[in-house]
């Protein structure tokens, strides 16, 4: 007797939860020897279990989509083991939310870190412009004139950076860089610093600025070890007070989201013929930054984790009130970039579904 097609939905609950089990287990359970599910291997699979009546592709896609699981999928993630990562995250998260208050009282809190291994390429053939219906194209080979690193700090209460580029990172530049940062600022009374667990972030050179900088007394025997040197870093009496992210937590840093912005506004599509129009070209544009596009990041982060089936009402609500704002109005360069939509809608007896510009 022949079988008739089967409609959506004519499966029981136990088995499309068959699938879903299936599809979230390793597929050396089951004597497959892909390292990872696919359609047809769900559907053989399934098929040797139920030969008559077995699931089709599009109905083991159908009971996927609907638990929102991706076997063909995968992405990196790090794993923190700091025992103490809610402890740090949530004194950084506090500062960050605190920022502006503590600028208005003189305490400023500043992201430090270094972006290394900027290579400085040029292009070996012209760069094709983009045209209409055609991405640039750009060659992939390219000259290498060697690489540069940029240490930087952003100041979270207003957008600012500051930066010292040179050929290496060691713990003398960091310190370095520490002094032209605090030089900036001579009226404020404390800073906050947040870096991540470098060893050239509490290197015996930066607890020899710090000190100077704290009008403290700098002994090397009592700074031997990196335990001590970081106890030294982090006392919340001294005028700078140094604060780590958790290992495996630099995301916390604030100036990792202005790296990225760098990387794609500057690095990504960067032809330099040389070091030299290379550190000329980074200035200006980091020049350009300070003077037009500086502004404090909306940090929304409050230790609650990111569901995906969050209304996007409820997300919004989550963002406002994790902003480091004293009111919910979108400030003025919020408004300037991001302008409420040109159109509104239009009614008429004539036309009732058009819309016109609105002046």
């Amino acid at each position: 007797m022949l079988r008739g097609p089967v409609g959506r939905g004519a499966f029981p609950p136990e088995e499309q939860l068959e699938v879903v089990t299936l599809a979230t287990s390793k597929t050396s359970e089951h004597n497959c020897p892909a390292s990872q599910w696919c359609l047809d291997d769900l559907a053989a699979e399934l098929v040797n279990r139920h030969a008559e009546e077995a699931m089709t592709r599009s109905t083991i896609w159908r009971v996927l989509a609907a638990a929102d699981l991706k076997p063909h999928r995968s992405v990196y993630w790090l794993n923190s083991h700091d025992p103490d990562f809610d402890t740090k995250a949530g004194e950084i998260c506090k500062l960050y939310v605190n920022a502006p208050l503590l600028y208005q009282q003189g305490e400023l809190v500043i992201c430090g870190d270094e972006k290394t291994g900027m290579q400085i390429l040029q292009r070996k053939h012209p760069t094709i412009l983009v045209a209409p219906g055609k991405p640039e194209k750009r060659e992939h080979e390219y000259i290498r004139h060697g690489t540069r690193c940029l240490i930087a700090s952003f100041v979270v209460p207003t957008g600012q950076v500051i930066w010292d580029l040179g050929v290496t990172r060691t713990s003398k530049d960091f310190a370095a860089h520490l002094d032209h940062v605090a030089g900036q600022f001579p009226e404020h009374q404390r800073f906050h610093w947040v870096v991540d667990n470098l060893n050239t972030h509490w290197s015996l050179d930066v607890c020899e600025l710090i000190a100077r900088l704290s009008e403290l007394p700098f002994h090397k025997r009592d700074l031997r070890t990196g335990k001590q040197r970081r106890a030294f870093l982090t006392d919340p009496e001294h005028k700078h007070v140094f604060h780590f992210t958790p290992k495996h937590g630099s995301w916390l840093n604030q100036v990792e989201l202005w790296f990225s912005t760098l990387a794609r506004r500057f690095l990504k599509r960067g032809d330099f013929a040389s070091a030299a129009e290379f550190v000329q070209g980074l200035t200006a544009y980091l020049d350009d930054y300070n003077a037009h596009r500086a502004h404090p990041y909306r940090w929304t982060y409050s230790g609650q984790p990111l569901v995906r089936a969050t209304p996007f009402s409820q997300t919004r609500r989550q963002q406002r009130a994790g902003r480091a704002w004293f009111g919910t109005r979108p400030q003025r360069f919020e408004r300037y970039i991001y302008p409420p939509r040109p159109y509104r809608r239009h009614l008429s007896n004539n036309c009732p579904g058009t819309y016109e510009m609105a002046i």
